[in-house]
């Protein structure tokens, strides 16, 4: 199986009746999906870390916003921060429904704040989604 695929089957599919979250990553209308690329430009170890947030993330009832954070000022935009080393990862998108985040855009963080850039980003990207969705 290619570690895109692992990637996508690891994000996706797995809400169920005990009230985990599901995560989908957004494939844009060029069908490039962004959040898997940025995951695939990581380390091994990096990448088991991301693993290791998002099932966190899927199977918490409650998260501490350490790992899951609305961005405020923005069109309901949230983010999934995960640490490693000096590093901080981050992933945003939006809530489709209360236990149901689709991922849509990916960096590397480098400020104390989220620059104004990458939420523009997400929240251009969400507004694509809910017109192709009819939302």
């Amino acid at each position: 199986m290619s570690e895109v695929l692992f990637f996508l089957t690891f994000v996706s599919v797995y809400a169920n009746s005990l009230g985990m979250k599901n995560i989908e990553l957004y494939a844009g209308r060029n069908g490039k999906c962004y959040v898997s690329e940025y995951f695939l430009s990581l380390s091994d170890k990096q990448k088991k870390k991301v693993r290791f947030i998002f099932d966190l993330i899927r199977k918490q009832p409650a998260i501490s916003s350490e790992y899951l954070k609305k961005l405020h000022g923005t069109d309901d935009i949230w983010e999934i921060r995960v640490g490693f080393g000096n590093d901080t990862f981050r992933f945003s998108g939006f809530f489709k429904s209360e236990t149901f985040i689709i991922l849509n855009h990916a960096f590397t963080k480098k400020t104390q704040k989220t620059p104004k850039k990458e939420i523009r980003i997400s929240e251009r990207r969400k507004k694509e989604w809910e017109k192709d969705n009819g939302f």
